[in-house]
């Protein structure tokens, strides 16, 4: 629990030696002061916190830890955004003040240390006034946000005692349409799994058990390993060596799918950045990865090579690519990733119904072209990380109606490590966040995928 505010701190946020609030050379404002800018640039611009933090962050001078304080913090701020505007929102009679710059950012990113992080409260709330000090705009208003955090310090534990509404976190639209897809009761598990810190796995080339063993890792029925703590992934044993890779549980089914024979020519669709190229190859099938994004790809390469592994690479939009159809063809489509929510939970408020149907049409042109990529007897495997059926359900239904040369091949639980849960009545794979469950919210659960097996008559 973060520590109690004294009546002095709450009166009197530390002053320098002109009697002014400290500016950025206090320790650690530039960290909060980049929290914020990422918050607000999120948030307006409707961009990916993880590119929007590497993007802003060199302006700031931060060392690493630092730097991965103020990602905490933003990544925080968006996992219980809902809680904490509903927070910020009851204790401000007429609302945040207008034409106040960054004043709302700063609160958001002060409610979020002071609600869910081990910060101290007297810090959060100094380092917030301080901050509001540097903006014309915001510093008119430094008295009203001093009274806010104090008091949300003040009042946390009834603020989290009220926060059970399990969609509370979670846009209006995407409740909705779980409800609709899934039922209330397990649309309410998906968002309330949202709220956990995720757990972090990897994909290994050889001896899963082994390596479960070293990293003091949970060895799940898929395959892949849980790590059980929180730790550098660069440090840990194997990584220089290039025995595993990070990769979430459910995002290394797909491949599993495709019962991959070594020699097989297999094309790897919107592979960057890599997971699922790297399973491919360390399967001993002739890889071929295929992506539009230049600098992505060059990720992607840089992954191979520190894992010891080899692919050709072709920088290309998949639907204009003609070569000799393959023996087995991925494609992981680009999608809305709402099933990515509980790693990357800026998802939830950057995406609307228009970007999901938009995304739609392009996953219907990719998958075209995957079929013309595989050779008669061969398979497709089409996947996305996504929980919405337009994007995975509907798609497949509406491309099999169109390709009578094309059926279904049902995935069977012993596939995916009897996890039947996962495997809808179709025979698709529809994994969701709340399943796998284990000792701890944290070694519980996984992404939301879903992924189709097709066989080319």
């Amino acid at each position: 629990m973060a520590k109690e505010i004294t009546d002095d701190q709450r009166e009197h946020p530390q002053q320098d030696a002109d009697g002014d609030i400290g500016g950025a050379t206090a320790p650690g404002l530039p960290a909060r002061k980049l929290a914020a800018a990422v918050i607000d640039e999120v948030l307006r611009a409707k961009l990916a916190l993880d590119d929007t933090h590497e993007k802003l962050a060199p302006s700031y001078g931060l060392d690493a830890a630092d730097a991965a304080l103020a990602r905490a913090i933003a990544i925080t701020a968006f996992r219980h955004l809902g809680t904490i505007q509903e927070a910020i929102n009851a204790r401000l009679e007429r609302g945040s003040p207008r034409n106040s710059g960054p004043f709302e950012p700063i609160m958001v990113a002060a409610a979020a240390q002071i609600l869910f992080l081990d910060v101290p409260d007297h810090a959060a709330v100094d380092l917030a006034i301080r901050h509001l000090h540097e903006d014309a705009r915001s510093s008119r208003y430094v008295s009203l946000g001093n009274a806010l955090l104090r008091r949300l310090a003040r009042e946390r534990e009834a603020i989290l005692a009220e926060a059970v509404d399990p969609f509370l976190d979670t846009p209006e639209w995407l409740a909705q349409s779980w409800m609709e897809s899934y039922g209330e009761e397990t649309a309410a598990a998906i968002a309330k799994s949202h709220r956990d810190e995720p757990p972090l796995d990897i994909s290994v080339k050889a001896d899963a058990e082994g390596w479960a063993e070293k990293l003091d890792g949970l060895l799940l029925p898929t395959g892949s390993i849980r790590l059980r703590e929180r730790q550098s992934i660069a440090s840990l044993p194997g990584f220089d060596d290039g025995a595993w890779w990070v990769q979430d549980a459910a995002a290394a089914l797909p491949v599993r799918l495709l019962a991959v024979q070594p020699g097989e020519r297999i094309a790897d669709l919107c592979a960057a950045p890599g997971g699922k190229t790297a399973q491919l190859a360390a399967l001993g099938a002739q890889v071929t990865a295929v992506d539009r994004s230049g600098p992505r790809l060059r990720r992607l390469r840089a992954n191979l090579e520190r894992l010891g592994l080899t692919a050709e690479i072709v920088t290309k939009d998949a639907t204009l690519w003609e070569v000799e159809p393959f023996d087995a063809v991925l494609l992981d489509a680009p999608c809305s990733a709402t099933g990515t929510i509980r790693r990357h939970p800026d998802v939830a408020w950057t995406k609307s119904p228009d970007d999901r149907d938009k995304l739609v049409a392009l996953q219907a042109r990719l998958l075209e072209a995957a079929a013309r990529l595989t050779r008669p007897g061969g398979r497709l495997v089409y996947c996305t990380c996504s929980l919405e059926p337009q994007e995975g359900e509907e798609q497949i239904e509406t491309f099999l109606a169109a390709h009578p040369d094309f059926a279904r091949k049902p995935i069977e639980p012993g596939e995916i490590g009897g996890i039947g849960e996962a495997i809808n009545r179709n025979g698709d794979l529809r994994t969701l966040p709340h399943q796998l469950r284990n000792e701890t919210p944290r070694l519980s659960g996984w992404s939301g995928f879903y992924a189709s097996r097709l066989i080319r008559l």
